[in-house]
């Protein structure tokens, strides 16, 4: 079994910044590919960021220069900086820890709000 818990999500004004956590725990480990997606009321699904267990990162375009994705292995921890923030940000952001299994494992999400 694999637990994903995220958490740092809340309210910002546009421009500013957040950082995401997603703590990993039970039957995983370091080669696990660990991913951020969002979803906004309304809309799909879409991935954000993604980071390979051999530390391979691609990005979203609408994303790429503003976040940043990070793992510590020993924390067993995946990271999302988020920087000059802006309203079409606003959305549930989940984290996904996949291997083997074509779906993977999913945390419950966690709400950013972005708003003057």
């Amino acid at each position: 079994q694999v637990q994903l818990v995220e958490s740092g999500g809340g309210l910002v004004q546009p421009g500013g910044s957040l950082r995401l956590s997603c703590a990993a725990s039970g039957s995983i480990d370091s080669r696990y590919a660990m991913i951020w997606y969002r979803q906004a009321p309304g809309k799909q699904r879409e991935l954000v960021a993604s980071i390979t267990g051999g530390g391979i990162i691609n990005y979203a375009d609408s994303v790429k220069g503003r976040f940043t994705i990070s793992r510590d292995n020993t924390k067993m921890t995946v990271y999302l900086q988020m920087n000059s923030l802006k309203p079409e940000d606003t959305a549930v952001y989940y984290c996904n820890a996949r291997y083997i299994r074509p779906s993977g494992y999913w945390g419950q999400g966690t709400q950013v709000t972005v708003s003057s």
